[in-house]
């Protein structure tokens, strides 16, 4: 990775928010020195004051206006960084080694900010939730160590433990925000025992639980608290799904509220798994995308009652910007990155944005702009950033050659003007975009589309098998789904029907057979089978095997003039009744004008054709003059 452009770009980033009103700049901070080496991780803290980056040989924490580098901690190879809510106090995570004196690897550390000095130390052995969660007041901090929740009183680390509970296999535990925070805490389904959420209020564990929710299928859960810390939702998830309708398990959601006054299943009226959900900043609404693809989008209020119905699109992400005056819906991963922005005040889409292997989305502090990058090692080609008006311009491209993480810099929303009442124009774009503009572009092909059968090109595409937003028939609820798109039964008679009335499969276009008694077919089946034998007609002559299907009668046509399927050439007297050399160039060549009748009529419905199908076409005043000679010659 190159690092200096990587890192200087996380200070233009941070810079260009602070223009609302005009164009953002995105020229480098002066006086920022970038680092020699690889650097893979930054952080900066949520008031947007600090900036901390992890080189190889430790920490360096700067002033993020103006990059004054403010401290500098010598803990080598650290992979992880995290502020505390106010900026006091720094995380760092190594990766656990085994010591030689056989103590334990105290590889979580927590730092003051302002003196550099080493507060606390913990060994933490997984990465996954390995941070200490504050108040946001900095009051308490807790972490969860086994089956047990460890409270401290950041301003007293040296008491250690000041509070605990123990919650009889609890896998994890979320801290709720606001002045009133609460504790939510997930145990897994174990041995038949159903799995549940309980919340307790972190001034008095000892207290029983203020709500306690119960459900099955769960074996793991993501929790997300509103703003207000007084509901929160949590993302049920199931390994397998019992069903066999998907590969990646099962997904339910619940909406719990801290004081114990309502809890509810949210009801989601397509199958399939639960994409993403947020929250509205207003702490009142949330977002879900759901279902098999094309998945729906739904908002719903705080009482889980359905506000609007965004409808399907290839979208399994959605986010809102700092004000919820608008809402992004995406498709990221694996679709093809089409972003959707949509204004909450009037529930009309105003922008639509194509921004392909995008692997980080992220709104402006200002509601305004959108930040999409391509990132390693997720994607090592392509990488770089791209910044959009919330309207759909693009203002400014940045291509890096390793970029790992990206980021605005955090800015209070007080400090922010409000979003205007309508959505407002973009500002002219950056010279990156203008100087893109100039580059020429390959032209475009064709794209070469999904694949249909000969016999289905140039005609219209059943609604059996288009998608739901493309005018096709909604799902059954019956089908099995698989990968991301879903096969539904076609009705008796249509293209693609391979069953018939009695169950047994058919291909369409082979010969049907009536149906065996129930002994029959069983019998037929564990005869050896043999190939059709020729009978005789009645004046004792042989007759070659049809194998039991007729030959269809063809009116052939040459520009127009009927053409006779095949000269009648008497065979040669012989004992086998085999043709002789004309018969047999007459019939290849009548073979040959079928093929380029077939190829005629596929360009007369606009399929392409290959060169050598072109030079096929163009022989056929040949083959036509050829056969008229050897019909003169035979007759």
């Amino acid at each position: 990775m190159s690092s200096q452009i990587t890192q200087q770009y996380a200070f233009r980033a941070q810079k260009s928010i602070g223009l609302v009103h005009g164009s953002p700049s995105y020229e480098p901070v002066q006086g920022f020195e970038a680092p020699e080496g690889t650097a893979r991780v930054y952080q900066y803290s949520p008031d947007g004051r600090l900036w901390a980056l992890a080189v190889p040989s430790g920490v360096r924490i700067y002033r993020a206006e103006g990059a004054q580098l403010l401290q500098e901690l010598p803990v080598p190879n650290v992979v992880e960084l995290n502020f505390s809510p106010r900026g006091t106090y720094l995380s760092t995570w190594e990766r656990p080694v085994k010591l030689e004196d056989g103590s334990q690897h105290k590889n979580l550390r927590v730092f003051s900010v302002s003196t550099g000095e080493e507060l606390v130390a913990f060994s933490q052995k997984g990465q996954e939730g390995w941070d200490l969660q504050y108040t946001i007041s900095e009051s308490h901090a807790i972490r969860l160590v086994g089956q047990e929740i460890q409270v401290y009183r950041p301003s007293e680390w040296s008491k250690g433990i000041v509070d605990k509970l123990k919650v009889e296999d609890a896998t994890s535990v979320s801290l709720s925000p606001g002045l009133n925070p609460s504790l939510a805490v997930f145990v897994g389904e174990k041995k038949g025992a159903p799995a549940s959420v309980k919340i307790y209020n972190l001034l008095t564990l000892a207290s029983p639980p203020t709500c306690q929710k119960n459900f099955y299928k769960a074996d793991r859960a993501q929790i997300k608290w509103n703003m207000l810390g007084t509901q929160v939702l949590v993302l049920t998830h199931t390994d397998v799904d019992k069903t066999n309708k998907s590969y990646y398990g099962e997904t339910g959601l619940y909406l719990l509220s801290a004081a114990g006054n309502f809890d509810c299943r949210v009801t989601l009226d397509k199958e399939g798994p639960i994409h993403d959900f947020a929250w509205s900043p207003n702490s009142k609404e949330f977002g879900v995308v759901y279902g098999y693809m094309p998945a729906k989008a739904m908002l719903f209020d705080q009482r889980v009652r359905m506000l609007h119905d965004f409808g399907s699109g290839p979208h399994n992400f959605i986010s809102f910007n700092p004000q919820g005056r608008l809402i992004l819906l995406a498709g990221f991963g694996n679709l093809a990155g089409k972003m959707s922005v949509i204004d909450r005040k009037i529930l009309s889409q105003v922008a639509s944005i194509e921004a392909p292997n995008t692997s980080w989305c992220e709104w402006s502090p200002d509601g305004r702009f959108i930040l999409t990058a391509t990132l390693s090692p997720r994607l090592r080609v392509d990488n770089g950033i791209k910044i959009w008006h919330c309207s759909g311009p693009l203002m400014h491209v940045q291509a890096i050659d390793e970029l790992y993480q990206t980021s605005w810099r955090p800015t209070p929303v007080d400090s922010v003007p409000a979003f205007p009442q309508v959505v407002p124009p973009a500002p002219p774009p950056g010279a990156s975009v203008a100087s893109q503009a100039t580059v020429a572009k390959p032209t475009p092909t064709k794209p070469a589309g999904a694949y249909r059968p000969p016999g289905a090109r140039g005609l219209a595409t059943p609604a059996i098998f288009k998608r739901e937003d493309e005018g096709g028939l909604p799902s059954s609820g019956q089908s099995t789904p698989s990968r991301g798109y879903s096969r539904s039964p076609a009705p008796p008679g249509a293209n693609g029907d391979y069953h018939r009335r009695d169950g047994r499969r058919h291909v369409p276009g082979a010969p049907q057979s009536p149906s065996p008694g129930p002994d029959g077919d069983r019998k037929g089946n564990n005869r050896k089978r043999k190939g059709p034998k020729a009978g005789k007609k009645e004046d004792g002559t042989a007759t070659p095997p049809t194998n039991g299907v007729e030959k269809p009668s063809i009116d052939l046509k040459v520009n127009g003039v009927p053409v006779a399927e095949e000269v009648s050439v008497p065979p040669t007297p012989g004992g086998d009744g085999s043709l002789d050399p004309v018969a047999k160039k007459v019939r290849n060549l009548n073979k040959k004008l079928k093929a380029i009748e077939e190829l005629k009529e596929k360009q007369s419905r606009g399929e392409r054709l290959e060169a050598t199908q072109l030079k096929k076409i163009e022989s056929e005043a040949e083959i036509r003059k050829e056969l008229g000679t050897l019909s003169v010659g035979g007759s």
